[in-house]
């Protein structure tokens, strides 16, 4: 595996590339070795794997994430189709706060994406019938699940589609603005 850094001012977001080994046949990959993730810097017990489809090209999901004591990290993976996955830091205190690392991941680039605790995550779909496969490091608790304005202009996200184009959920549609964002993470709070 490759271990790749998008943005150096947000080192806590890795971009992970398995190997991919091919022939006539096909292809073969270790998309998640516990070993290499922890020789990487990437020490999570993941818990649970999530499984998305999204039908239209255009289909926003986000931001989300879970407060503590079920905060979520995250490592996001495409399996058909092209996303553009971005991750938001919302630790109070963090040099970065509000700030975003967009990564392209799809299907053939075979790439994986890193999100630790303290960030909220979201993608949009770049082509029609994507699947996308995440873990997560703790189990979802409704109580816990909370988000962002996809499209807050204080997080300058170079989103590809305009808010009259994005395919959202109501909940993803009324979400709250970082301004207004209560203080659920604190930069170097550790995990618990």
């Amino acid at each position: 595996m490759e271990f790749l850094t998008p943005d150096p001012a947000i080192p806590d977001i890795k971009v992970v590339v398995p190997k991919k080994h091919g022939d006539a046949r096909g292809f073969f990959s270790e998309t998640y070795t516990r070993r290499a993730l922890t020789a990487g810097g990437i020490g999570v017990e993941f818990v649970q794997d999530n499984h998305a489809f999204s039908a239209t090209k255009g289909t926003v999901r986000g931001l989300h994430f879970q407060t503590p004591p079920m905060a979520q990290a995250k490592l996001v993976r495409v399996v058909r189709g092209a996303i553009l996955d971005v991750a938001v830091d919302i630790r109070t205190g963090s040099p970065t706060y509000g700030k975003h690392v967009a990564v392209e991941l799809s299907a053939e680039r075979w790439n994986q994406i890193f999100i630790p605790e303290g960030f909220a995550h979201g993608l949009v779909t770049l082509t029609p019938d994507v699947e996308v496969l995440y873990k997560v490091s703790q189990y979802y608790s409704a109580a816990h699940d909370k988000g962002l304005l996809w499209n807050d202009p204080a997080l300058d996200i170079p989103w590809p589609v305009t808010a009259g184009e994005a395919l959202l959920s109501d909940k993803d549609k009324i979400q709250p603005r970082l301004a207004a964002l209560p203080a659920y993470f604190h930069f170097n709070a550790v995990p618990a």
